[in-house]
């Protein structure tokens, strides 16, 4: 009688783990395939364009707000992003990121590389559908310092002029924060290229 229990509640962990595993794994890219409006970086990413979103902590509580203006352009096939985010904190911070298309190993998923100036290595780029996709490593200043944060950005185009991002962020596997934004095309401040 004790063994048949100790057999069904192993079953039931089983059967539960399997099913967080189930629900912690996120669709790939390939799922958004055919998606429509189809996500194009060369063409959403052109101009002047403003994002708007928040910082939230591990807990999900919203800790910052960001307005932000963006000039997008591209030469030779390859991107700059101008980005300057205002907080309301104050803090003003500048980003620039390149992106340089690269040969993508599977179909109807174009890739990139994309680089800027906080940003360690490379970073991974994947778009399909209305979708687009970047991991990369932050260095985020903390207390006098700074510390390395994993990045990992779902872009959904959700119009020809509006684009949701959702960013998980952590740190050793562990989760940190999120941020979540909407990018809107065709507003903003015309920025130089290099934001600084």
């Amino acid at each position: 009688m004790q063994t048949t229990h100790l057999i069904a509640t192993r079953r039931l962990l089983l059967i539960l783990c399997a099913l967080f595993l189930v629900a912690c794994s996120s669709a790939g890219i390939e799922h958004y395939q055919d998606k429509q409006p189809r996500m194009v970086p060369e063409e959403f990413f052109r101009g002047p364009l403003t994002a708007h979103g928040v910082l939230k902590d591990r807990n999900g509580t919203v800790t910052r707000r960001f307005n932000a203006d963006l000039q997008g352009s591209w030469n030779g096939g390859v991107g700059l992003l101008a980005e300057r985010f205002l907080f309301d904190d104050g803090e003003v911070q500048f980003r620039n990121w390149q992106l340089i298309p690269t040969a993508s190993d599977t179909p109807g998923v174009r890739t990139y590389i994309g680089r800027a100036e906080d940003v360690v290595g490379d970073a991974e780029v994947e778009v399909s559908g209305n979708a687009m996709f970047i991991r990369y490593v932050l260095e985020v200043p903390y207390k006098g310092d700074t510390i390395e944060i994993n990045v990992d950005d779902r872009m959904y185009l959700i119009s020809d002029r509006v684009l949701i991002n959702e960013s998980k962020l952590s740190k050793l596997g562990i989760p940190v924060g999120e941020i979540v934004l909407t990018i809107i095309r065709g507003e903003g401040k015309q920025l130089s290229r290099n934001a600084k």
